[in-house]
């Protein structure tokens, strides 16, 4: 009996030792290399958007604008670069008043920004789903200007379309798969025109004026 334990224990002391051997001798096998990780999201396509906002300026008054934005984005795959162009306008209320005392009778300037719009290219620097961009381009902007007497029953007025740039930009966030949210700022400056009031042609100067927007932009997939 005794010889027989001894037997059994050499026997598995060889197949454990031999077993031993075998795991060594396999080779040894590298994990397959990380696959390059692509941005979750992409930027690029078309999108149209709603836009609104409030304007203000030393020569343009202040008050509030809404309107629409349509663009393109391109966005290569696997870059975080965006570029695009974009255009929008929308109808305004920015207004500015001043009354003058002019030999006993008052006379009061009124001024109106009616409409303004930009085309517009855009570059930015995407982290998934936030989008950091800076724009700028071409700008206009339709305003109204009035003189008027009161005492003397008099009141003339002509609007005219400014033209000139526009610079700024903004951040934007997709928080679904076609939809995104924006904040922008704009600084905007318009050339004068000649404004025919009480029978003279008055330069007007430059209009410039600064925007904070917010809009929500749908991206078409």
């Amino acid at each position: 009996m005794k010889q027989l334990l001894l037997a059994g224990v050499a026997a598995v002391s060889v197949a454990s030792a031999a077993s031993a051997a075998d795991m060594q001798a396999r080779p040894y096998k590298a994990p397959p290399p990380a696959a390059m990780v692509s941005p979750a999201y992409n930027w690029s396509g078309f999108y149209i958007g709603a836009m609104g906002g409030y304007g203000w300026g030393n020569n343009a008054g202040s008050g509030g604008f809404g309107g629409g934005t349509i663009g393109y984005n391109w966005q290569f795959p696997g870059s975080q670069f965006v570029f695009g162009v974009e255009v929008d306008a929308a109808g305004a209320s920015i207004k500015d008043s001043f009354t003058e005392d002019q030999g006993g009778i008052l006379v009061t300037q009124d001024s109106k920004i009616n409409s303004f719009g930009s085309v517009t290219g855009r570059a930015g620097f995407a982290m998934d789903a936030v989008l950091l961009y800076a724009k700028g381009g071409f700008a206009w902007g339709n305003n109204k200007s009035t003189i008027s007497a009161p005492a003397l029953g008099i009141v003339s007025s002509d609007s005219q379309t400014h033209t000139g740039y526009t610079l700024g930009g903004g951040v934007e966030y997709m928080f679904s798969p076609s939809w995104s949210a924006k904040g922008e700022y704009m600084y905007t400056s318009l050339g004068s025109e000649n404004y025919n009031l009480l029978g003279d042609s008055l330069p007007s100067g430059n209009i410039d004026f600064h925007t904070i927007k917010v809009g929500v932009n749908y991206h078409f997939r």
